[in-house]
């Protein structure tokens, strides 16, 4: 077994070391990647920082003439990221542990996030009792708040080290003997609104034989669900809640970015989509919301996040960007209307219901959807438990046509 450290052998070579000699004492080999650009490194690396350099195609030498502290940070992080990989794919690297600041953690967790989901991935960081979505992304990373600044062993940065060091060997000498069964796997996509949808569809689609990974779509899961498709780990989407692009194009907090809806079609993957949850765009606490939206509906859904009603001139426009995206697919694909209602809350008696935004959104959606993906519509709200199973068998069907059925 082999831990990869990725950090400044520059600033922080003692405290790497310290890492190094703590996994190795424990029978684990180490291979260190010096990520230092500002000086020479003050212990030995197996992977030298010129070697990471290049391996984003730049010089060590001329970024630290230009000394513009982005532009090293970022072309270290694409090389720690390249050197992650090729360092897997030889069977040295089966745990990643990175220490350091921000610059470190920008740059270790940008290696992190280009391995699979998986192997196991630790940051200790000054940076991790704050906003991690940066480092953290949509990939299985672990964050460690070194409480002190890691400069310099002392009792606190020892035993906070030590632990990181010791969890490291824990993750990658004990197998954990889990089953895995080959079975072809479906993606869905889950917010609270749309529960009972997605656990009816489940329900039906595990007893089918499928196995299943539901994603909450939270601008990180819709993100994770897209690389997990781009991988080749998913082999199917059914993709009922796509409220992400809602917030994408209103300004909320839980975008997914302009690429979500992107991988299944581009994979040429079955899937099946629905509107669920198109009717909110979600922010933070009520005293978080921008001033620009003083008048709108909305709806508290707890203390930290608060709901706003979609208008029919923005559902309207959501519904050409989804049927674009639907109309770029490859592969099979459905796009399915709950027309009674988009989410739990959208329903006749409750806070967002509207059916002339609806009504926007279901008539933009078949104004600009081509002939090739398949229109469903049904009198029911997305939550039924009829349309939670015409879902699920359309997407069994559509999996058995392009023989990805299970056995």
């Amino acid at each position: 077994m082999s831990v990869v450290i990725v950090g400044t052998l520059d600033t922080k070579g003692e405290e790497i070391g310290f890492a190094r000699d703590v996994i190795e004492a424990q029978g684990v080999d180490v291979h260190l990647v010096d990520t230092g650009v500002l000086d020479e490194p003050t212990i030995a690396p197996d992977t030298g920082a010129s070697e990471v350099a290049a391996a984003a195609g730049a010089s060590l030498e001329a970024l630290r003439e230009s000394a513009d502290r982005g532009e090293a940070m970022e072309a270290m992080g694409d090389g720690a990221a390249a050197i992650a990989q090729r360092l897997h794919d030889e069977g040295v690297l089966d745990g990643i542990l990175g220490l350091g600041g921000s610059g470190n953690t920008s740059i270790a967790t940008t290696a992190m996030r280009a391995l699979p989901v998986g192997v196991p991935k630790f940051m200790v960081s000054t940076m991790a009792s704050g906003d991690t979505e940066p480092y953290v992304g949509s990939r299985d990373i672990a964050m460690l708040y070194s409480v002190a600044d890691i400069e310099g062993l002392n009792q606190l940065s020892r035993q906070v080290i030590a632990n990181a060091a010791l969890a490291m060997v824990g993750m990658v000498t004990n197998d954990p003997d889990v089953d895995v069964e080959e079975r072809p796997t479906i993606g869905l996509t889950m917010f609270g609104v749309t529960t009972p949808c997605v656990q009816t569809a489940r329900d039906w689609l595990e007893d089918a034989g499928y196995e299943t990974i539901v994603f909450h779509a939270t601008g990180t899961g819709g993100r994770a669900m897209e690389s997990l498709v781009a991988e080749g780990v998913i082999d199917g989407v059914l993709d009922v809640t796509t409220t992400e692009w809602a917030d994408e194009l209103v300004g909320g907090v839980l975008n997914a970015g302009p690429d979500r809806l992107d991988a299944a079609g581009e994979a040429g993957i079955p899937q099946v989509v629905s509107t669920g949850a198109l009717d909110m765009v979600n922010f933070g606490p009520e005293d978080s919301v921008p001033a620009e939206f003083d008048g709108r509906q909305f709806h508290v859904h707890n203390p930290q996040v608060t709901l706003m009603r979609t208008t029919p001139e923005e559902n309207a426009e959501l519904g050409k960007i989804i049927a674009e995206k639907l109309n770029a697919a490859t592969g099979p694909t459905a796009l399915a209307l709950p027309l009674a209602g988009v989410s739990m809350i959208d329903v006749e008696g409750e806070d967002f219901h509207d059916p002339e935004a609806d009504a926007a959104l279901f008539d933009a959606l078949r104004a600009n959807l081509d002939d090739d993906v398949e229109l469903i519509e049904r009198e029911t709200d997305v939550n039924d438990e009829a349309f939670a199973t015409l879902l699920a068998e359309k997407m069994d069907e559509y999996m058995r046509a392009v023989g990805m059925g299970p056995e």
